[in-house]
């Protein structure tokens, strides 16, 4: 039996969304414990405490105020304590665009937000039992972008 318990954060803006997450945790078959945020500056507070245990995945939204998805993306790149950290770029957003910047600021996979919670808890679970390491050695842009 897998007693691994999975370190996740979400950053959404959407107090729904994060309900909704939340809840979503709860229904799959992994242990899991959950931050939640509302913008990237919170994240980034966080992460830049010193002894805190990092995430195992972060759910960054793009579209946030104060400090959005990308900004925030980019400032955990630049750290190389945070450099590591695997990032799923978690949006409603599925434009050309927000897709390649994610790609080429280092997000580790691009899940667009699914729009009903069988679908969540399926994408959620499939996520989290991705081998990071091995998806991250082999990530291209036809891996990049998750779909359940």
């Amino acid at each position: 039996m897998n007693n691994t318990i999975y370190n996740i954060v979400l950053v959404d803006d959407d107090e729904d969304d994060r309900m909704l997450f939340s809840e979503a945790l709860e229904e799959i078959s992994l242990k899991t414990s959950l931050s939640l945020f509302k913008h990237g500056q919170e994240l980034l507070d966080y992460l830049f405490q010193p002894n805190i245990q990092l995430p195992s995945l972060i759910f960054l939204d793009i579209n946030m105020p104060i400090v959005n998805g990308m900004q925030c993306l980019t400032e955990i790149r630049s750290k190389p304590e945070l450099k590591d950290l695997f990032i799923a770029m978690y949006s409603t957003s599925s434009s050309d665009k927000d897709i390649e910047e994610s790609f080429q600021k280092g997000a580790n996979i691009y899940i667009n937000k699914p729009s009903c919670f069988i679908k969540l808890c399926e994408i959620v679970e499939k996520t989290l039992k991705i081998n990071f390491i091995n998806h991250a050695s082999q990530l291209n842009k036809e891996n990049f972008i998750f779909r359940v």
